[in-house]
């Protein structure tokens, strides 16, 4: 057995996010029974700022010696785009160890724009370019690229409004302020359904099991599109096979616990399971694919 499987000491994972967010909840939900499967203590640390970038950057950093493990998200492959710096490289300075869950984003309309689907939203912003606004998390957010992708797409002519963060661009699509929006479905249920927003399309190839009845994008008339935010388990770079594999293993089986499953249910999550054989190749389409979206975008943060 190696050192690392003998020692007691605690594996930390670092949630370069902020306490309460999907990955987050992701994280604290994996732990108990990712701790009692590899047999090591578990303590989640949030150490938030600048899109994840210091947390991601301490990870990088630390020890090849499995101590030391990172839940990211989409954010990680769409930094390089839109930050002048990002002390790593989002490909070569991790070990992937497993892609756990994707976030199933769902477009949305206010009640007063009047399109009742896809097409017709299509259609009205054909007839008067530039006039509907969609707001965002924010510049190089996966909410605004989610947008950018349906704009470069279709060919329609809308304004992006970015706001700082979920909650406030919740409050505005719900006043009415912004027309329309890509949010992920846990967070905009309970106003789907008391009639607050409209749902069009989920942005994945798949159905939702939230949202039965709303149709994928593909489904919706817009057959190229597919969009989803993820979140995954890293290590730093070089972390040994036989960790790799131990930690793969242990992701699994708390997968498959009753608990961990209603967690992801409980944030709108579907299990992806991608494993550290087939992680790094999606690693790789993720990042060309997020960075032609910033490009097109002109997004840019300081």
């Amino acid at each position: 057995m190696t050192t690392w499987a003998q020692s007691d000491k605690p594996i930390r994972i670092i949630v370069p996010l902020a306490a309460g967010s999907t990955v987050d909840a992701v994280a604290r939900a994996l732990t108990p029974s990712f701790g009692k499967t590899t047999g090591h203590p578990v303590i989640v640390e949030n150490v938030v700022g600048a899109g994840g970038i210091p947390g991601t950057a301490q990870l990088v950093k630390a020890p090849k010696d499995g101590l030391t493990l990172g839940m990211i998200s989409s954010n990680h492959v769409i930094n390089p785009g839109i930050y002048k710096s990002v002390p790593y490289d989002s490909l070569k300075d991790i070990t992937p160890i497993a892609v756990i869950a994707t976030v199933p984003l769902v477009l949305v309309v206010h009640p007063s724009v009047p399109a009742k689907d896809v097409k017709e939203l299509i259609a009205l912003a054909k007839a008067k370019p530039g006039t509907l606004n969609y707001g965002s998390a924010g510049n190089g957010s996966t909410l605004h690229l989610a947008a950018e992708l349906l704009r470069s797409e279709t060919g329609i002519d809308i304004k992006h409004v970015p706001y700082r963060g979920t909650g406030p661009l919740l409050t505005d699509l719900i006043g009415g302020q912004v027309q329309l929006g890509f949010v992920s479905i846990s967070q905009v249920a309970p106003q789907i359904k008391a009639g607050q927003l409209r749902a069009l399309a989920v942005s994945t190839t798949v159905r939702s099991p939230a949202l039965p009845d709303v149709p994928t994008m593909a489904q919706a008339g817009v057959p190229k599109y597919s969009f989803d935010a993820w979140i995954s388990m890293v290590g730093p770079a070089g972390l040994p096979k036989a960790i790799v594999d131990n930690y793969y293993a242990a992701v699994k089986t708390s997968m498959a616990s009753p608990e961990v499953q209603r967690a992801l249910e409980g944030q709108g999550l579907m299990a992806m399971n991608t494993g550290p054989e087939a992680a790094p190749a999606f690693f790789q389409t993720e990042l060309a694919k997020h960075q032609k979206l910033v490009k097109q975008s002109g997004a840019t943060l300081d």
